[in-house]
């Protein structure tokens, strides 16, 4: 059985650093693809209103955001597409410093 993430973050306030941040996503570099599906991630969406983001990811049972940061950790290719889009990207009010997707409560199913 897979498990649903959705997760939510903002990017800087800038339209032209968010234009190069969804021009980035429309060709997201094959080595990241690659070590979100070897993490155990089945489906990632991510949406945009205004500056606010927000993801959805369907995961194998066994996937950990643990595991995915242990291996993220030892691939030099994502910390550069990472510390990349960091220039796009801002945490959510009242998070600490430097943190990034926040998981998100459900708080209503039909």
């Amino acid at each position: 059985m897979s498990k649903r993430y959705t997760m939510a973050l903002d990017l800087k306030n800038d339209p032209t650093l968010i234009a190069e941040y969804e021009k980035y996503h429309q060709a997201v570099w094959p080595e990241i693809q690659k070590s979100i599906k070897d993490a155990g991630i089945h489906v990632m969406e991510i949406y945009r209103w205004e500056n606010r983001l927000f993801m959805i990811m369907e995961t194998d049972k066994d996937f950990s955001f643990e595991k995915k940061a242990a291996m993220d950790a030892i691939n030099p290719k994502v910390k550069e597409w990472e510390d990349l889009m960091w220039t796009y990207q801002q945490g959510l009010p009242g998070i600490s410093e430097g943190e990034k997707w926040q998981v998100m409560k459900k708080v209503f199913e039909l």
